[in-house]
Order: C-alpha cells, then sequence, then structure tokens
C-alpha cells in the first residue's frame, strides 16, 4: 500500500481526509476544502474507488437504538492450520448472525470476530451453535466491550 499511497496528490489526500472525517459530505462542499472544481471532485472520487483506495460508505447505526445492546470480541484459536480449513472459517463466520467484522490476527489468537447481540442469552447461544462445535476451532474467549469510540487517525495518515 505504501506504494500506491505516493502516487495520491494533495487534492486526492484532502478528498479522502474529508470523507474519513464524514462521508455524507457533499460534491460542493468537497470541492470548496480541495479547491477544486465540483465536477473535478466527482472524477477524482471514481478513479479513488476504480484504483481501491476508497471501498464503500457506510452509515454508522445506533446498534443500542435497535435493542442490540451487548457486543464483544470474540478471539478464537484454530485447530490447526490447513489452508482450506482456514479459508473455510474465513468465509463462513461473516456470514453469522451477529457478527460485525472479522480480524485475522498474527499472536496468540487467530482470529478475532467483533460481533452484537440482543442478549448475553443471545451471545451464549452465538458462541455455542458457531463456535463451540465448529470442527476447526480449538478455543475461544469472550471479551464484552463496554464502550465502543471511534478514532480520527486516519486523517494524520493522509497528510
Amino acid at each position: 500500500m505504501a506504494e500506491s499511497m505516493r502516487s495520491l496528490d494533495a487534492t486526492d489526500r484532502a478528498l479522502l481526509r474529508a470523507l474519513s472525517a464524514n462521508a455524507r459530505v457533499t460534491g460542493s462542499e468537497l470541492a470548496a476544502m480541495a479547491g477544486i472544481a465540483q465536477s473535478t471532485v466527482a472524477l477524482r472520487l471514481r478513479r479513488l474507488q476504480h484504483d481501491g483506495y476508497l471501498k464503500g460508505s457506510h452509515a454508522d447505526i445506533d446498534l443500542a437504538a435497535l435493542g442490540v445492546t451487548l457486543q464483544a470480541l470474540i478471539a478464537v484459536k484454530l485447530v490447526k492450520h490447513v489452508r482450506t480449513e482456514v479459508d473455510a472459517f474465513r468465509q463462513a463466520a461473516p456470514t453469522w448472525p451477529g457478527v460485525l467484522a472479522l480480524f485475522h490476527m498474527g499472536g496468540a489468537d487467530d482470529y478475532l470476530l467483533h460481533v452484537a447481540a440482543r442478549s448475553a442469552e443471545d451471545l451464549r447461544q452465538f458462541v455455542l451453535t458457531y463456535l463451540a462445535g465448529h470442527p476447526v476451532v480449538a478455543h475461544t474467549e469472550t471479551n464484552l466491550i463496554f464502550e465502543h469510540v471511534v478514532g480520527h487517525g486516519l486523517g494524520d495518515l493522509l497528510a
């Protein structure tokens, strides 16, 4: 990624910084922030998408407002690291109900699952249904999330 980041100019970086802070910013606001014409913003955004810098935009949904009041990070250790089994786990886990993110880790754990549930019982059922009986899962450790604060450090990386 470091090689491709060098091809971004100051305008591209300004657009990415603005979008990382607020993905709903309008084209005219982006143009003003970057000091370019609004038509140029559209062209640049299409190029940034085509080149893989912009993968999408996402809504920040308040899970608690939906009655989903429990989140957890579940560390997963696999029994063995056979490529087909690791790939099968990696493909299946993001499709399980409540899985918000899957991280492939280096270190003591192989994966980290970010999971949302309506209750402790629902979280327990998730672990029992999808992890405890999974043939490649050797061990799990569930950590409850009390608070999730989103960082804003991306802007510094785009300077």
